[in-house]
C-alpha cells in the first residue's frame, strides 16, 4: 500500500527555511510521502533533502506578477499531481491550495508563519494590503485545520474569523551536540554581534549599523538577505565599517548553525511596524537560546514572554533601536551581564530554554493535527 502524500508549497526557494524543512522532515519520519514545492532563483544552492522537492522556475520574481503566476503554476501542478492532502505555507500561497482542495476534494492544512497582510513591507500599499485581507476574509473561515506561530496570532484570527488555530512555535530542533552554555574562559577580545534572517526593513539592521562606531571591540555578523541588502551594504561602505560589519549572505542550515554558536550576542530588534512584528516570535530567539547564545531582542509581547521566562537575555523597549547611544549602551550592558555570570547560572538558564524551545516538544503537537486531518478524511 502507498503512503499518504502530502504536498506542501511555500514561494521562497526553501534552502533557508527552517520551519517548512522542520515541518517535512517530521511528516517524513511519521510515514508520510512528503512532496515540497518551493522556486528556484539564479543562485539557488543544491538541496539534499530525505524528501522530495521541486522548485518551479519563475518568469516574474517581484509584486504582483509573481504571485499571480506562482499561484497559477502551482495550481495547475496540484490539480495534476497525486495527492492525498494539500499543505499551505502562509497566506501567499493559500489561493491555489484552497481551490485545489475544493476542487479534488482533498483536505488542506494551513500554517501561518505571520499575520501576512501586516508585514511592513505593505505598510504603505493599502491597495495591495487590502488584496490579501480579501484573500483571508474569503478562506479563513473555511479552514479546519491550521496552525500558526504564537498565542497572540491564533488569538487575533480566532476573534476575527472564528478558525481554531493551534500553536506550532518557530523553534529548532534539539541538537545533542548543542554545547549550551559553554563559554571560553576569556572573552575574545573581538565580541560577534550576530543578526540572522532576512534583511528586509524593520529589521533593525540599519540601526545597528549606525550604533557600530560607539561599539569599540565589536564586529556586527549580518546573516541572510532581503529587499534591503544592497542598500545596507552600500550604507556599511559609505561610512567606511567593511572591517567591522561583515554580510554573510545567504547560508545553509549546517553553515549558520556553525555561526551562530560562535557569537557572543544574538540580535533581534524588531520594529514597531504593524501587528506582524508586535506579535511575532522569531525562530532566531529560540535558536540563540539552542546554541547557548544571550539575545538583545525588542520589548514585544511574544518576545519578553520568552526571553523572561527563561531568562536568556534583555529586552530593548521598542523605539531605543532608533537612538544609536542607547542601542550601543544596551549591547555593551547585556555582554558585560553575561561576561560577569557564573557559568552554572548560565548552563542552568540554557538547558532548560534549549530543551523546551525545541521542535521535539512542539513537532507532537505538529503531527497530532495532521494525523487527525488525514483520518477525518480517511472516513468520510
Amino acid at each position: 500500500m502507498s503512503r499518504q502524500r502530502i504536498i506542501l508549497s511555500v514561494t521562497n526557494d526553501l534552502v533557508t527555511d527552517q520551519r517548512v524543512h522542520r515541518s517535512s522532515t517530521a511528516l517524513t519520519l511519521a510515514g508520510y510521502d512528503v512532496v515540497l514545492v518551493g522556486r528556484r532563483l539564479p543562485g539557488s544552492e543544491p538541496l539534499d533533502r530525505p524528501y522530495r522537492t521541486v522548485r518551479m522556475r519563475l518568469l516574474f520574481r517581484r509584486k504582483a506578477l509573481f504571485y499571480a503566476e506562482y499561484n497559477l503554476r502551482l495550481l495547475l501542478r496540484l490539480l495534476l499531481s497525486r495527492a492525498d492532502a494539500f499543505y499551505a505555507n502562509d497566506t501567499d500561497t493559500l489561493p491555489a491550495n484552497y481551490v485545489a482542495a475544493r476542487l479534488r476534494r482533498k483536505p488542506l492544512f494551513f500554517d501561518a508563519h505571520e499575520m501576512f497582510p501586516e508585514v511592513p513591507e505593505l505598510a504603505d500599499r493599502p491597495r495591495v494590503k487590502a488584496v490579501w485581507t480579501h484573500i483571508e476574509d474569503l478562506i479563513f473561515p473555511h479552514l479546519r485545520h491550521c496552525c500558526t506561530v504564537c498565542q497572540s496570532i491564533a488569538d487575533i484570527y480566532r476573534e476575527r474569523y472564528g478558525v481554531d488555530m493551534k500553536v506550532v512555535r518557530n523553534v529548532p530542533m534539539r541538537s545533542a551536540a548543542s554545547p549550551i552554555g559553554s563559554r571560553p574562559a576569556k572573552p575574545s577580545p573581538v565580541r560577534t554581534l550576530l543578526y540572522q534572517g532576512a534583511v528586509n526593513m524593520g529589521r533593525g539592521i540599519e540601526q545597528l549599523i549606525d550604533a557600530m562606531p560607539l561599539l569599540d571591540g565589536c564586529r556586527l555578523l549580518i546573516a541572510g538577505t532581503g529587499d534591503r541588502y544592497d542598500a545596507l551594504r552600500s550604507l556599511v561602505c559609505e561610512r567606511r565599517l567593511d572591517d567591522r560589519v561583515v554580510f554573510l549572505g545567504r547560508l545553509p542550515l549546517e553553515r549558520l548553525r556553525s555561526v551562530t554558536l560562535q557569537a557572543d550576542l544574538g540580535l533581534s530588534l524588531l520594529q514597531n511596524k504593524g501587528l506582524n512584528y508586535y506579535y511575532s516570535l522569531p525562530n532566531r530567539i529560540a535558536d540563540f537560546a539552542q546554541a547557548g547564545v544571550p539575545v538583545l531582542a525588542t520589548d514585544f509581547p511574544e518576545i519578553r514572554r520568552v526571553v523572561e521566562q527563561y531568562g536568556i537575555g534583555r529586552l530593548l523597549p521598542s523605539g531605543d533601536e532608533n537612538t544609536p547611544a542607547k542601542l550601543a549602551a544596551a549591547i555593551k550592558a547585556t555582554l558585560h551581564e553575561w561576561d560577569s555570570m557564573p557559568d552554572d547560572e548560565r548552563q542552568r538558564r540554557f538547558d532548560r530554554a534549549g530543551k523546551e524551545l525545541s521542535w521535539d516538544n512542539d513537532s507532537h503537537v505538529f503531527l497530532g493535527q495532521i494525523d487527525a486531518m488525514m483520518r477525518h478524511s480517511h472516513e468520510n
